[in-house]
């Protein structure tokens, strides 16, 4: 239907151009505004339901990708392409950017200016999934931060300018190690930013170029910390939670939904296949790193009475167990063994990364929806919420049920096949992992009693505690089909994810054992 080129790029830049006619609109009337907004994220998000329908299933490679010359005395180019890792985020992202349109009503000041900023950010999240080029993801990455630096700056809570700040020294001290590891890549790489070539190249199949074991362990690390700030895992966490409890819930909604994907999706992409040295080597560090977040994370939630800093950190807990799973790679004797299983982890890091994008943007939503009536999110100032709004508090106990981790809803299929293949792994660490489980169903069943359930609300302002708007079902109605068609059909993610993770897999395995594992030992007994 449509050239590789035009999709790929309208998907990318169809939001930023959207933007500029705002500049012309009469900036006393919001609505128009808002509903400009609405419509541009949804002609993205059918662009990507365009794509996810032209995807070939066959294929394990990119698809769609293409290459044009961008600053051709650097060899930066302009290179997009899609492949079954990509995929599912770039529907997540316009879907989750759609809906957190929808829920921008709340936004009352400087309309304008707000949801310029939010297109602008989407261009930025759809130009860091599609990216093949490493510069070129490097400056989507950066054009991302700077809109969510104001978009929480200005249009936060009282603590705003302190998370954002915070956000943004974070993110962007990860950004210059990303940086440092780039360059690396790039002057031992023979000089280019093809993110495909260099992980050619750290597969060994260049005659002209090569990754020693030390440079590969030197980036990884850096690599790891850049992308484990924005997953966030322990101890890089410390800014989700302020940025979360000051950001507005639209924007809430993406951070949550969208730009913590960006962690996972940047080990997945580049630190793993580009070292692959580095992530065995560093193999039992993340998988230990990840279920510690799994139970740091359910037990700081517990600890919390703001019903946002809860969902906060249930995201440290839920994002932990994408960690395990893309980690979950284990040698025996210098050989890869038990493949599947690391197969396993990492197509179920990738469902948990859906899967939490729905459930915690659904999360925030709620939360957002009962703040913008009471004006509070003290736990203990709740109860009776269920007798006041019951059709809000049904969807709300789908969605908290959801990432729960329920059997039925999205959240359930990531977690069990995460902790099944970190058996293999160490039935040590699977067994911690899945106690985080019950820690979950703790805090989450103990949150809905105290907002929900219980004879009367005896917080602040009862009196504007008013039924769902038909807005507001919109977005919540849309979170529940999702959690509950990707709890009952786990595969319309997995027969897309299956080809491209088994290539990743066989690829890494493949390099590692003939590189650097027996079969390297082997070689140099050979040649001595």
């Amino acid at each position: 239907m449509f050239s590789s080129e035009f999709l790929l790029g309208a998907i990318v830049f169809l939001p930023a151009l959207w933007a500029i006619p705002l500049i012309w609109f009469d900036g006393q009337n919001k609505d128009s505004m808002r509903y400009w907004t609405v419509l541009g994220t949804s002609l993205t998000f059918v662009l990507t339901l365009q794509l996810w329908a032209s995807f070939d299933l066959a294929q394990g490679g990119m698809q769609h990708s293409f290459s044009k010359p961008w600053i051709p005395g650097w060899n930066v180019n302009y290179a997009l392409g899609v492949d079954g890792i990509s995929l599912p985020l770039v529907v997540l992202t316009g879907l989750v950017t759609v809906l957190a349109a929808l829920a921008s009503w709340s936004i009352d000041k400087h309309v304008k200016g707000y949801m310029m900023l939010f297109l602008l950010l989407e261009t930025g999240m759809m130009g860091v999934f599609l990216s093949l080029d490493f510069f070129l993801f490097y400056v989507f990455w950066e054009v991302m931060l700077l809109p969510m630096y104001f978009l929480i700056g200005i249009w936060g809570g009282p603590r705003r300018e302190y998370a954002a700040i915070k956000f943004f020294l974070y993110t962007l001290a990860g950004g210059v190690l990303m940086l440092i590891a780039m360059l690396m890549f790039y002057f031992y790489g023979g000089k280019t930013f093809d993110l495909q070539e260099l992980a050619r190249i750290a597969a060994g199949q260049s005659s002209t170029a090569r990754f020693s074991e030390t440079m590969q362990l030197t980036a990884f690390i850096m690599l790891f910390i850049g992308f484990a700030i924005k997953l966030p895992s322990f101890p890089f966490h410390t800014w989700l939670p302020d940025a979360h409890v000051e950001a507005p819930t639209p924007i809430s909604m993406i951070l949550a939904g969208v730009l913590l994907k960006m962690g996972g999706y940047g080990i997945i992409r580049i630190a793993m296949p580009l070292c692959p040295y580095g992530a065995q080597y560093a193999a039992y560090f993340m998988v230990a790193l990840g279920v510690f977040s799994i139970i740091y994370g359910a037990f700081a939630a517990m600890a919390q009475t703001d019903f946002k800093r809860l969902v906060a950190y249930s995201s440290v807990s839920h994002m932990g167990y994408v960690l395990l799973g893309l980690a979950v790679w284990k040698i025996t004797d210098g050989k890869t063994t038990g493949g599947e299983y690391w197969n396993m982890g990492i197509s179920a890091a990738m469902f948990q990364m859906i899967a939490h994008g729905i459930s915690s943007t659904g999360m925030f939503f709620m939360v957002g929806v009962l703040y913008d009536r009471v004006h509070h999110r003290d736990l203990n100032k709740f109860g009776g919420i269920a007798q006041l709004m019951p059709e809000y508090s049904g969807l709300a106990a789908v969605i908290f049920f959801a990432g729960l981790g329920l059997p039925g809803l999205c959240g359930f299929i990531g977690e069990i096949f995460t902790v099944l293949a970190c058996w293999n792994f160490s039935p040590l660490l699977a067994i911690i992992a899945a106690a985080g489980v019950i820690l979950t169903a703790g805090y989450i069943l103990w949150t809905m009693q105290r907002v929900y359930l219980g004879p009367e609300y005896k917080g602040p302002h009862p009196e504007a505690i008013t039924p769902f708007t038909a807005r507001e079902k919109s977005v919540a109605y849309t979170l529940v089909v999702f959690a509950v068609l990707l709890g009952v059909f786990p595969n319309l993610l997995f027969s897309r994810m299956d080809n491209s993770v088994t290539k990743l897999v066989q690829s890494m395995s493949r390099t590692y054992d003939t590189h650097h594992g027996a079969g390297a030992t082997v070689q140099t007994t050979q040649v001595r």
